[in-house]
């Protein structure tokens, strides 16, 4: 018991040291941060923060970030949502090709859609603008999202929806009344996985926006420049580009527990 606690202890040690980093990085001036004797013991200063959010053009990084992560967790818990139940309680022809086509999309790492994707958003005039990223992001979380809810929905009794026709509910009414509700927790965790990585996907972005459209994770790169790399900002915007995510993921988990506790039926 105790090596497995061991055991358990490093592995966190190992996973948070650089979270560690990251922030005592954030904390110091350029001259300590390149001092050879690293330590945690050192004066903080804010000054890394207060360059960044008071960049003139930071400001509209955020916005980007915050239109293209909330506008693509909507589309696809939306979409993911109308396709799980569609699987799960309709048969149709391709129903199984489909299915198994979304679960093969999830296998594509975002780096090799790069050049295509280019391609083809310039033909139809997508490159370079939010629309463009967004629509990406929902195609790489929806075979996630759909197989996930999948499950949720496959598991709920179709006694349920049957007793809700029974009382006079139509099929829109039954979904939104009886099976929706029931989602909650697999949409809060659908929702902080799709958030987290349109939040945080850099390779995409890099390719697909200018300087006008890029996103909070692509304005870091502005800190490397042909004098020498900032590392004292980059850290700082790393920290403020990590805490949306995991607030989000605080205040999402709580409805992830409500809703497994609830129970199926309520009086």
């Amino acid at each position: 018991m105790k090596a497995r606690i061991a055991l358990l202890a490093l592995l966190a040690l190992v996973c948070t040291a650089p979270i560690v980093v990251m922030l005592a990085t954030s904390l110091k001036t350029q001259t300590q941060i390149f001092d050879r004797d690293f330590s945690l013991l050192f004066i903080p200063t804010l000054g890394n923060f207060s360059a960044v959010l008071l960049e003139a053009n930071f400001t509209r990084y955020l916005v980007n970030s915050l239109i293209v992560g909330v506008i693509a967790t909507v589309i696809t818990l939306v979409a993911g949502t109308m396709a799980a139940y569609a699987l799960a309680r309709f048969d149709f022809m391709g129903r199984s090709g489909l299915a198994g086509g979304s679960l093969l999309l999830r296998t594509l790492p975002p780096a090799v859609l790069c050049v295509p994707v280019f391609v083809v958003w310039s033909q139809v005039g997508l490159d370079n603008s939010l629309t463009g990223v967004v629509l990406i992001y929902v195609a790489l979380n929806l075979p996630f999202t759909i197989w996930l809810l999948y499950g949720f929905v496959d598991q709920v009794p179709a006694e349920l929806e049957e007793a809700a026709a029974i009382d006079g509910c139509g099929p829109f009414a039954v979904f939104w009344r009886v099976i929706l509700p029931l989602l909650r927790p697999g949409l809060a965790a659908a929702g902080i996985f799709t958030f987290r990585l349109a939040w945080n996907e850099f390779v995409l972005a890099l390719v697909l926006t200018n300087r006008y459209t890029r996103t909070l994770p692509v304005a870091t790169t502005l800190y490397i420049t042909d004098v020498g790399i900032e590392w004292g900002k980059i850290m700082a915007a790393g920290v403020l580009i990590a805490l949306p995510p995991v607030l989000f993921s605080l205040v999402a988990s709580r409805h992830i527990i409500g809703g497994l506790t609830a129970g199926a039926v309520k009086g």
